[in-house]
Parts: structure tokens; C-alpha cells; sequence
């Protein structure tokens, strides 16, 4: 099993979009790419945006090699509904639209799935469910919280298996913070897992340190109850410049089982750029792009 991070905060933009391929089957995970709109009161640099479009490429060029498309849940860093042509005659396993769904993403599903009208060879709402393609097993929580509570909407989690091999993808659960989030990670026994971890970015606003703690609380859980070997923590994480201080209590945890907790850059080989998160000192270092 190959496992390739596509796009994500780690790499400069919003994002968990991932590649994995196996012996029988190539499954893109969440084809979306999106900038904050606004941080520290400054829009996005201009380097963002060149960073958005490297990856907006980087996409759909890897669209053209899976068979099956997963969309998790319907946030703009998640999926492009503008580019509909990447699901061309691919099994196009999206969340339901219209169950266990807030207002705001049961819109965008209904304009998504219009968009997506004859395109898919098949469209399916995978909630739950479990699909096999030869060696590989690919299994779907039931819809857990987009965060801690319902106002976000909901999120699917994705399991993997091939072999010996377990990857599970988290999506936007922001932390894992919530029981059900953490119990189906324990159930699944991943030997690697992505994880958005916790919005700490927005900590004492609309993240709480008591979401904090718990999610700290649960990562340490599943490094002891699970044969976890590889942690990529990043999204949510990543937009905080102290984001390895925010969990240091699981770092520590993991570092002491053996277990190795990277971002997707540092899975990819990469070093770290999180343009968000350091969008002021790009406006000083760099300047606005001159358009003459």
C-alpha cells in the first residue's frame, strides 16, 4: 500500500486530499483544496494562491489514475465541485446528502451530486458501509461530528485494509475529541492513520481547551490500544504556529511507545510550509505581488 499526501496545511494549502494505492485498486480521498479566507485580518498572499493552483494540478492530474473518488463530507477544501470532470467514469463514493447532514452541506451536496450527473460510472453513499475490491477492503463510519458538536455537520472516516496493511483517514473530525470518533479508529487497528487533529488555531473561541484536552486524551488512547506505527497529524493542526506544544502531552506518549508522529510534509520527505499560518510574515518578507 502506497500513501501519498496530495495536498495539505503541512504543504501550504487547506486540505487532506490523499492518494492510496494498492495492489487491486488507486482511491483519491477528498479532492478539495481551499485557502482561509482571512487570517491575522490579511486575505491570502499571492503565494497562496500560487501554491493553490500547484495543488488544484496536482489533483486532478492524480484523478486521472484512481478508480474510486471519495468525498467525506462537502467543505470546499474537500471537494471542487468546478471541476466535475475528475470523477469521469470513476466509482464516486460521496456522504450522504441528505442524512445525518447540517443545512449548509446538504445545499452543496444537492449542487454537487446536480454537477456530477452522468459522469461517475457509479455514485454511491458509502455511510457505514464496507466494499471489497480483490485484496483491498475499504470501510466507512457511520457519520460522526464534524468537530464536537453538530453545527459543522458530519464527517465519514475511512478505513483501508490490504494485508497486513490498516490506513485510516480521519477527515475533519478536529482532534479526535468525541467518543465515536476515537472507538472506530480502537475498532479499525491502523498501523498508520491521518489525523486532522485539533483546532487549536481557534483555541478559546471556537475550539476549547477542554476539546483540547480530550483530544489529547484519545490520541494517547489510541497509541495504547491500537498497533498505530505512524501518526500524520496536520489540517486543523497545522494553521497553528505551537501546533507540537498544543499536544505535546501525546507526542511525548507516542515518542515513549515507538510510535512516530510526522505532518503530511514531513510523510512526504518534505519540509514543513505552512503558509497560512505564517500569511503576516509573508506580507512583510514578501510584499503584495506587483501586477505591472
Amino acid at each position: 500500500m502506497k500513501i501519498i499526501p496530495l495536498a495539505s496545511d503541512s504543504l501550504g494549502t487547506r486540505s487532506m486530499c490523499t492518494f492510496v494505492k494498492t495492489e487491486s485498486i488507486s482511491i483519491l480521498i477528498d479532492p478539495g483544496v481551499a485557502l482561509g479566507p482571512r487570517r491575522y485580518g490579511l486575505p491570502p498572499h499571492w503565494m497562496e494562491y500560487e501554491r493553490l493552483q500547484e495543488h488544484r494540478d496536482r489533483i486532478i492530474q492524480c484523478s486521472d489514475m484512481a478508480d474510486v473518488m471519495i468525498v467525506t463530507h462537502y467543505h470546499y477544501d474537500h471537494h471542487m465541485p468546478d471541476i466535475p470532470e475528475i470523477y469521469s467514469e470513476k466509482l464516486t463514493l460521496v456522504k450522504h446528502p441528505t442524512t445525518m447532514i447540517n443545512f449548509s452541506q446538504k445545499k452543496r451536496a444537492g449542487y454537487f451530486l446536480e454537477k456530477l450527473k452522468g459522469i461517475p460510472s457509479k455514485i454511491d453513499f458509502p455511510d457505514g458501509k464496507e466494499y471489497r475490491f480483490g485484496d483491498t477492503e475499504v470501510r466507512f463510519s457511520p457519520p460522526v461530528f464534524h468537530g464536537t458538536s453538530s453545527k459543522l455537520g458530519y464527517v465519514l472516516m475511512v478505513s483501508i485494509l490490504e494485508g497486513e496493511r490498516r490506513f485510516l483517514y480521519t477527515s475533519d473530525v478536529e482532534g479526535p475529541g468525541i467518543k465515536e470518533q476515537i472507538d472506530f479508529i480502537i475498532f479499525e487497528n491502523p498501523d498508520t492513520v491521518m489525523i486532522d487533529g485539533p483546532m487549536t488555531y481557534m483555541l478559546g473561541y471556537r475550539y476549547s481547551r477542554r476539546s483540547l484536552e480530550n483530544s489529547n486524551i484519545n490520541l494517547k488512547k489510541m497509541v495504547d490500544e491500537t498497533d498505530v506505527k505512524t501518526v500524520i497529524l496536520d489540517h486543523h493542526l497545522l494553521r497553528d504556529l505551537n501546533y507540537k506544544e498544543r499536544i505535546r502531552p501525546f507526542i511525548d506518549h507516542a515518542e515513549s511507545h515507538g510510535v512516530r508522529v510526522v505532518t503530511s510534509a514531513e510523510y512526504s520527505g518534505s519540509e514543513n510550509d505552512m503558509l497560512e499560518a505564517h500569511r503576516k510574515e509573508l506580507y512583510e518578507k514578501y510584499g503584495e505581488r506587483d501586477e505591472n
